[in-house]
C-alpha cells in the first residue's frame, strides 16, 4: 500500500514538473523580444611612449622613458615584436642603446543596445501598479510586473496601469536602451638601432719617435812637432847638464 502511495507521489510530481515546463516554454514563447544595436561615430586617441634601452638580460628589459624614469618590463613574452628597419625583432635581438618607441592607438566607439519586448493578450486580473495577468493567445495565463510609466495600447488608445479592466485586449512593449561603450586598442612597437661608435678624429695625434744625436766628446791628440823642427837642441842640452854635472863633482872632491 506504501509503495502504491509513493509510486503515485512520485508520478504526480513528475507530471506537475513537465506541466511547469511546458508552462514555461508556452510563456516564453508569448513574448516577443528583439535586440539592435547602433553605433556612433568612434573617436580615436594616439599616445606615443619612447624612450632607450638601458639593461638586457634574457626576456627582462629596463628603459629609460623620455622624461628620465626607468621603466622595468620583467618576463617580456617570446612572442612579444619590434619592428626595426622592416624587420621583426624579439625580445633577445634587443640592444642596449636602442630606442624605441610605442604606438598605442585607442578607438572607443559609443553604442546602444536597444531591446524590445512586446505582448499581446486579455487582462484576466490586474493590480494596478504592480501585475497584471494576461491570457495569452495559447489560452495560458501569465503574469508580467508592470515597469514605472508602462502604457498599455487599448484599441488604439494608451493608458496606464489604472485603466485596465478585466476582459480588455491589450499590447504592451516595453523598450530598454542600455547605453555602452567599446573600446579596442592597437599597439605597435618600433626600435632604432644605435648608432656605430664614430671614428676617431683626423686630427688626433700620433706619438712617433725622434732620434735626437747626442754630441760626443772625442780626445784631443797632441799637436804634432813642426815638420821643420829636430833633436840636436835636445842632445846639446843634455850634454850640457852632463858637464856641469861633472864640473861640479871634481870642485868639491878638491875643496874636501
Amino acid at each position: 500500500m506504501k509503495s502504491n502511495t509513493r509510486w503515485s507521489m512520485t508520478a504526480l510530481a513528475l507530471l506537475v514538473g513537465a506541466l511547469c515546463v511546458a508552462f514555461t516554454i508556452s510563456m516564453s514563447a508569448q513574448v516577443q523580444s528583439s535586440t539592435t544595436t547602433t553605433s556612433d561615430q568612434p573617436t580615436v586617441t594616439t599616445q606615443v611612449q619612447s624612450g632607450e634601452i638601458v639593461y638586457v638580460s634574457g626576456n627582462n628589459v629596463v628603459v629609460k622613458m623620455a622624461d628620465g624614469s626607468l621603466r622595468n618590463f620583467n618576463n617580456v613574452p617570446e612572442s612579444a615584436r619590434v619592428w626595426v628597419n622592416g624587420q621583426e625583432l624579439g625580445v633577445h635581438d634587443l640592444k642596449v642603446g636602442m630606442k624605441v618607441e610605442k604606438t598605442i592607438t585607442t578607438t572607443a566607439t559609443p553604442e546602444t543596445v536597444t531591446t524590445v519586448k512586446s505582448v499581446t493578450g486579455k487582462v484576466w486580473y490586474v493590480n494596478p501598479p504592480s501585475t497584471v495577468i494576461l491570457t495569452l493567445a495559447d489560452g495560458k495565463n501569465q503574469e508580467f510586473k508592470i515597469p514605472n510609466n508602462q502604457k498599455f495600447n487599448v484599441n488604439g488608445q494608451m493608458v496606464d496601469a489604472w485603466g485596465l479592466k478585466k476582459g480588455m485586449t491589450i499590447s504592451a512593449t516595453k523598450v530598454v536602451q542600455v547605453p555602452t561603450t567599446v573600446i579596442a586598442q592597437r599597439t605597435k612597437l618600433t626600435g632604432q638601432m644605435p648608432p656605430p661608435p664614430p671614428p676617431p678624429p683626423a686630427d688626433v695625434p700620433i706619438l712617433v719617435v725622434e732620434e735626437v744625436p747626442v754630441p760626443v766628446q772625442v780626445a784631443q791628440a797632441a799637436p804634432e812637432l813642426p815638420k821643420t823642427g829636430s833633436d840636436l837642441p835636445l842632445i846639446g842640452l843634455l850634454g850640457l847638464l852632463s858637464l856641469a854635472s861633472s864640473l861640479g863633482l871634481r870642485t868639491a872632491r878638491k875643496s874636501r
